[in-house]
């Protein structure tokens, strides 16, 4: 991977297994890469310079976590960012550019520093398979079997803060210990009984992202489901040219769909 490469980050699973005293939620979450995502360069300088497809409503000042990563290493450079991936969209697309961002200028941070940035930004510092546990500080790599699928963001506003509000309970039971996938499609199939629990109350949040799902089971995704909080959600299918060919049937005018290989 190209260090300044930032792919979408998806959670294959989300176990929401408690909640700290101070409100943060405990997670269990298998997590994967995507070879689609954004991308950045750097030169001498300073300032955030924003283009790409979803280049609007990026803020380049230092609220963003590009700016404040950049900060936190104190190490300031310009950066220019392409911004390919959809946001907000339960992809971990700022976590990710700002953990390239770290990548780029050579940056190794403590763990608890990194994670003042955000609960996804030390998953993406390795930007491979892993096991996210705690409130994101714990990552254990995890060697997972390549994965075809198909991601579709529909565009529709997920607030997390509401989705958490709209979790019956956040004492739920985490992953089993994880076994050895000798291929994509035992993988597949331990998945299917793993959960995201952020699933169902993000559907009562925004009801459309059920049409996403039932339109990636229509399209013979072997299994659907929501990554992260939302509304971006895959299909997993058995071959490259399979999730290609549903692509090419899932184009949707107001939806952002992307075939791609997770790791």
């Amino acid at each position: 991977m190209e260090p300044g490469f930032a792919p979408a980050k998806i959670n294959l699973t989300l176990h929401v297994t408690g909640r700290r005293a101070d409100g943060y939620h405990l997670l269990d979450s298998l997590v994967a890469f995507a070879d689609v995502g954004d991308k950045l360069t750097v030169a001498p300088g300073d300032g955030l310079t924003v283009t790409g497809l979803f280049a609007a409503g990026v803020p380049t000042d230092d609220s963003n976590l590009i700016r404040k990563a950049l900060a936190l290493a104190g190490v300031f450079r310009a950066v220019i960012l392409d911004k390919q991936l959809p946001h907000p969209a339960g992809i971990g697309g700022g976590s990710s550019d700002a953990a390239a961002a770290l990548r780029l200028v050579g940056a190794e941070l403590p763990v608890g520093k990194i994670l003042t940035l955000g609960a996804d930004v030390p998953v993406c510092m390795a930007a491979q398979g892993a096991r996210m546990r705690g409130v994101g500080e714990v990552v254990e790599p995890v060697a997972l079997p390549p994965l075809h699928a198909v991601l579709i963001n529909p565009g529709l506003p997920v607030p997390t803060p509401a989705v958490f509000r709209a979790l019956v309970s956040p004492e739920n039971a985490p992953m089993p210990d994880l076994p050895r996938w000798p291929d994509a499609t035992s993988l597949v199939g331990w998945l299917a009984e793993q959960r995201n629990d952020l699933e169902p109350p993000a559907l009562t949040v925004a009801p459309g992202i059920g049409d996403v799902l039932e339109a990636l089971r229509g399209s013979g995704a072997g299994l659907a489901r929501m990554s992260g909080s939302g509304a971006t959600c895959f299909g997993l299918y058995g071959s490259g040219a399979d999730a290609a060919g549903a692509a090419a049937r899932l184009a949707h005018p107001d939806w952002w769909v992307r075939a791609c290989t997770l790791t």
